[in-house]
Order: C-alpha cells, then structure tokens, then sequence
C-alpha cells in the first residue's frame, strides 16, 4: 500500500456523466465522476465516485483514487518496453519514446501519463475510446511493466547477463 498523505498528489477530472434510476415518479439523476491522481514521479491512481451532485461525486472519487495508488517505472523520462493494457473492450498500445519526442496520446490516457510523470511515450487506443476503459487499460498496462533490474532480480541474475 502506497500512503497518500506522503505524497503531493495533483488530481485531474477525465469524465462526469449524468446516470439516472428509473423510479415509480419518475427519474433520479445523479453524477459518475472518473478522477486520475498522480504525483509525477511514478505514482498514479484511478477513482470513481457517485453522487447526487457533481462536487460530491469529484470529492469522492479522488479519495477512491488515492486508495488505489500503484507505483510505475519511469526510465528517463519514459516506459521500459511497449505493452498492451487491455480493460473491457478497451486496449491501449504504450511505446517508449525518444528524448524530445513528447506525450503523443489522447484523451483519457494522456491525463494518466502526465500525472504518472512520463514525458516521452508514444499510445494508440485500440478497441473502445470509452475514457473508462481507457484508463483502467492504461493504469493496468503501466503497473505491468518491469524494468531490468526487477527482471534480473526475479531471474536471480546480474543485469548484464539479462542486456
């Protein structure tokens, strides 16, 4: 568990929708927020919260982001290999950069990289754009990932045996 209260976290809204319940008198409308919270240093978390007005569903979706915190690699500046995260229908392609390239993504996923603190990577949504999917895809994909040094320890060997 990563400690939230530690770090200095800045939140971003990626979506509000407006979900309604049938009830005998009618409709009840309430709001879905989707909040990414990040530190910039390779910590990232991905909320959701509900509520009856938008304000209320913001707040509670950052305190579900910071219950989910995950830490990811950052190795100057970018990812340590490509991977593919998939969610639901939603797939999303992250390649690393070079130096200078920049955060070529859209939408969802882009706010989920900025926050993470990667300032070079190349992503493709494929499947479903859903901003949902797309960001749990993301945050799945990044928490996958492993650098070197976590593989040579896994392996239990030296780095440049693994090179």
């Amino acid at each position: 568990m990563i400690d939230a209260s530690t770090l200095d976290l800045k939140e971003k809204v990626v979506a509000i929708n407006r979900v309604a319940k049938v009830v005998k008198g009618g409709r009840t409308f309430r709001f879905s927020a989707l909040v990414v919270v990040g530190d910039g240093e390779g910590h990232v978390g991905v909320g959701n919260g509900k509520a009856a007005e938008v304000p209320d569903a913001i707040k509670k979706a950052i305190d579900d982001a910071k219950k989910n915190l995950v830490e990811v690699p950052i190795v100057d500046t970018t990812i340590p290999h490509e991977i593919i995260g998939s969610f639901g229908a939603g797939k999303v392609l992250l390649k690393p950069a070079a130096e200078g390239t920049g955060l070529l993504s859209g939408g969802a996923t882009r706010s989920v990289l900025e926050l993470a603190g990667y300032k070079n990577i190349r992503t493709k949504n494929l499947g479903s754009n859903n901003p949902r999917n797309a960001v749990y895809a993301t945050i799945k994909a990044l928490s996958d990932l492993r650098t070197v040094e976590q593989v040579a320890a896994l392996r239990g060997k030296k780095v440049s045996e693994i090179i």
